[in-house]
C-alpha cells in the first residue's frame, strides 16, 4: 500500500516475498509456517523474503533465497530504498531437537534377549512393534531407547520435520532438526489431537512424528476412536482433513510402537491373574482386528530371571545402530529408483520384485496362510520383515530361517492370553 501510494519505492517488491502479521503500531509479529513459506517463494521465482526477524533464520534454511529480517515497518521501508539489507548473518544457536533423550541406551536394558531382538529388527525395517506383558517388566523401558538406534535424518527428512514444527507452531527453528522425532500423546488424546484436526486444521502427533516414532504406552487404554483414526495414516503415510470444503494434507510417514498388558489385571498366565474369560473378552474389543494386523512385530515382553536381570547388558545402542545403518544401507540401494528408504514402505509390486522365496520358504509361508494365521495384508507384512531380517544377516536372500523367525514375531499375544485364561 505504501508502495502504491508513492511512499515507498515499488521496484524491489517485484523480487520479494512479503510475509507476517503487521500489528496497528506498525510492528511485525511472526506466524507458524515460515518454513514452507520461504520454500513456496522460492519455488515461485522470487529472490528474497521479507518476514519478522526472529523467524529470519529458520527461512535462511532454504537454499537460494534471501532473507530480510525486520521488526517494524520503518525496517521495512530502510530494505526498500536500500539503506539496509536487512540479511541475516552470523552464527546460529544450536542445532535443534526433536527426539528423545540421547542419554537414553540400550546397555540400560537386563535381559530381554528377544525383545532387543526385535527392537533392532523394527529399527532396521521401519516396521511397528506392539510389546505387551505384565506391568513393570520394561515395555516403555525398551520403547524410549528406540530412537537410540535408529540412524540420522538425512537432509530432506530433516527439511520435512522442521517444516512440521515450523508449521505446528514450535519455536523458530534456527537450524534443522537433526534428531528422529519421538511422540509419547497421554492415552486422553482425543482423535483430532492424534492424527490432526480442529476448527482450523493443525496437524496432530501422527504429523508431528513424522519420519520418527508415535509411541502409544497402555494402547488399550486409548479412545477406539483414536485408534480407528490412525488406520488409515498407518496405510498411506498420510493424513487429509476436510474442513469447510477445504482439504489439508499432512504427511504421517511414522514407526508405530505400542505397549499393552495381556489382560485387565496384566497377569494373565499366572496365578496372581483374576480375570474370567469374559474380563479379557470386552478388554480385548478395545484393539480392533485391523488395527492389530498392522503391526508388524507383537512380542512378549516378560519379566526376566534373577540370573538375566543380574548380568551386564546384553547389547549397547551404539553396535545396534551400526548394525541398523547398514541394513537401511542396503534397503536404499536396492530401493534407490524408487527413493524407498526402509523395508516397511515397500509396495505389494516391489516386495514381489525384492522376495523371492526358495522352496522350502514357500512352503512356509503357504501352510501359515492356508492356517488361517496370516490375513493378505498380514502375509506381506511378513515378507517385509523377513526382508529386514536377511538385510541383518547382510543376505541377498530371503531364506526359510529369515521368514520362520518373522512368522514367530507376528504372534497373537491375546489369543495365547485367552487360552490360557480358559
Amino acid at each position: 500500500m505504501l508502495a502504491a501510494g508513492g511512499q515507498l519505492p515499488s521496484e524491489r517488491l517485484g523480487d520479494l516475498a512479503v510475509f507476517g502479521e503487521l500489528a496497528l503500531s506498525g510492528a511485525l509479529r511472526p506466524c507458524r509456517g515460515v518454513l514452507a513459506v520461504a520454500e513456496g517463494a522460492r519455488r515461485a521465482g522470487c529472490g528474497g523474503l521479507v518476514l519478522e526477524a526472529g523467524h529470519a533464520h529458520e527461512a535462511a534454511l532454504v537454499d537460494g533465497l534471501g532473507v530480510f529480517g525486520a521488526h517494524h515497518l520503518t525496517e521495512v521501508g530502510a530494505i526498500l530504498r536500500a539503506e539496509t539489507d536487512g540479511s541475516v548473518a552470523g552464527p546460529r544457536p544450536a542445532a535443534a531437537s526433536a527426539g528423545a533423550d540421547a542419554a537414553l541406551d540400550l546397555e540400560d536394558v537386563r535381559g530381554h534377549r528377544a525383545p532387543l531382538r526385535a527392537l533392532t529388527i523394527a529399527a532396521a525395517g521401519g516396521h511397528n512393534l506392539l510389546l505387551a506383558g505384565p506391568p513393570g517388566t520394561g515395555k516403555t523401558m525398551l520403547a524410549q531407547r528406540l530412537p537410540s538406534i535408529l540412524p540420522a535424518l538425512t537432509r530432506d527428512e530433516a527439511i520435512e520435520v522442521t517444516r512440521i514444527r515450523s508449521v505446528a507452531g514450535g519455536a523458530p527453528s534456527h537450524e534443522l532438526v537433526t534428531t528422529r522425532p519421538f511422540r509419547a500423546p497421554h492415552h486422553t488424546i482425543s482423535a483430532a489431537g492424534l492424527v490432526g484436526g480442529g476448527s482450523l486444521p493443525l496437524p496432530g502427533e501422527a504429523t508431528l512424528a513424522h519420519h520418527g516414532v508415535l509411541f502409544l504406552d497402555e494402547l488399550a487404554e486409548f479412545s477406539r476412536g483414536a485408534l480407528e483414526a490412525l488406520r488409515q495414516p498407518l496405510e498411506d503415510g498420510r493424513v487429509a482433513i476436510v474442513r469447510g470444503q477445504r482439504l489439508a494434507v499432512y504427511p504421517a510417514r511414522f514407526q508405530l510402537v505400542a505397549s499393552t498388558n495381556p489382560c485387565p489385571c496384566g497377569f494373565a498366565g499366572s496365578a496372581r491373574c483374576r480375570c474370567t474369560e469374559a474380563d479379557l473378552g470386552r478388554y480385548r474389543r478395545r484393539l480392533s482386528g485391523p488395527l492389530l494386523d498392522r503391526m508388524d512385530l507383537t512380542v512378549d515382553v516378560q519379566r526376566p530371571g534373577p540370573e538375566d536381570f543380574a548380568a551386564g547388558p546384553v547389547c549397547r545402542s551404539e553396535q545396534e545402530r551400526d548394525r541398523v545403518v547398514a541394513a537401511r544401507e542396503r534397503q536404499a540401494a536396492r530401493s534407490a529408483a524408487t527413493g524407498v528408504l526402509a523395508n516397511a514402505h515397500l509396495g505389494t509390486r516391489q516386495l514381489r520384485r525384492q522376495v523371492r522365496l526358495d522352496a522350502r520358504g514357500d512352503a512356509v509361508l503357504r501352510r501359515a496362510y492356508e492356517r488361517g494365521v496370516l490375513s493378505p495384508r498380514g502375509h506381506d507384512r511378513v515378507l517385509r520383515v523377513a526382508r529386514t531380517i536377511a538385510d541383518l544377516d547382510g543376505s541377498d536372500a530371503v531364506a526359510a530361517v529369515h521368514l520362520l523367525e518373522a512368522l514367530g514375531l507376528r504372534q497373537d499375544l491375546f489369543a495365547d492370553a485367552a487360552e490360557e485364561t480358559a
